[in-house]
């Protein structure tokens, strides 16, 4: 009988460091053709839109699907887990998991691409993505102190409360977002902006970014004056960015960007592409989300609620 994860079971039996190792572990196994992706796909319905992602882990024996509903009232996840012999192994509630991914994914790449030195973080955003964001990356480099800017002020100020104690580090708010570019060595974007949330000429030498926020072309971001100035663009995967990464659209209708210069993050992991070459470059990581993420990240819940007795078995299939 398949094996049912709620939101609760899944918070229970996950964390940072658990999601890293998993995603490293991924990215260096699709390097080496142990896994293939699926583009999401959306359709809509009268007042909901359904989104789909499938993916395919060789090397863990598993193949899956994320699926989601988008309405005016929020969005509902869930992970569907196959075995080798195309058994429905788990059904995973996916909210906090696909939080989480996002967030390892992006602490991966700042593992790879960022000064192993660097501890000043800006951040924009303060929902949910931004909190895996930020734990992430102060889960792979020693942070000393995040700036945060978000136009909600009442929000900002609480996730600045509950950050400082969750990544124990100096997190505090701010009201002008350039100041959240200016000397940092990590900017995390994690927004539902649809424009630019800052001039990529603040930008310093040596800053690495994360921009997760967007997967619809014509919402971005970062201008095209960062895609131009970034020495790395590093992606999740280069297919699913062709079709879903807004922020990288206008610097290749710019001119400044050609899709086959972006480099992709499994390459990296495996060895086989250089991310950072000098102190001095601006590197950026572009993620859209991908479905082997959710793959691979629910069969390591499944595997550690097996060996705790966490979760519920439920209908024949």
């Amino acid at each position: 009988m398949p094996l049912y994860l709620s939101e609760d079971d899944v918070r229970e039996l996950l964390d940072m460091e658990i999601a890293i190792a998993a995603m490293e572990g991924l990215f260096r196994e699709w390097g080496a053709g142990g896994a293939e992706n699926a583009v999401r796909t959306r359709v809509r319905g009268a007042g909901v839109m359904l989104h789909t992602l499938s993916g395919a882990c060789g090397y863990l024996g598993r193949v899956g699907v994320k699926t989601y509903t988008t309405t005016r009232s929020g969005a509902r996840f869930l992970v569907l887990l196959f075995d080798e012999a195309g058994a429905l192994e788990a059904v995973l509630e996916a909210d906090y998991l696909g939080q989480l991914r996002t967030g390892a994914v992006a602490g991966l790449a700042t593992s790879y691409l960022a000064k192993p030195e660097a501890s000043r973080v800006g951040l924009f955003g303060a929902g949910k993505q931004a909190r895996t964001q930020l734990k992430a990356v102060c889960t792979v480099r020693k942070v000393g102190r995040v700036e945060v800017y978000s136009r909600d002020e009442g929000r900002l100020r609480t996730f600045c409360d509950e950050m400082s104690e969750y990544c124990r580090t100096e997190v505090i708010p701010c009201r002008w977002p350039g100041q959240i570019v200016a000397g940092k060595d990590i900017v995390i974007t994690a927004t539902s902006s649809r424009e630019p949330l800052f001039d990529g000429h603040l930008l310093e030498e040596g800053t690495h970014l994360n921009v997760i926020g967007s997967n619809y072309v014509g919402a971005a971001e970062v201008d095209v004056t960062t895609i131009a100035r970034s020495d790395a663009r590093v992606v999740d995967d280069r297919a699913a960015c062709v079709v879903e990464a807004g922020d990288l659209h206008p610097a290749v209708e710019a001119g400044v960007l050609e899709w086959s210069q972006l480099r992709e993050l499994k390459e990296i992991v495996a060895g086989r592409e250089t991310g950072r070459a000098t102190a001095g470059d601006i590197t950026l990581f572009k993620s859209v989300g991908l479905a082997i993420e959710d793959v691979a990240l629910a069969a390591k819940a499944v595997e550690l609620a097996t060996k705790a007795g966490v979760g519920k078995r439920v209908l024949e299939w």
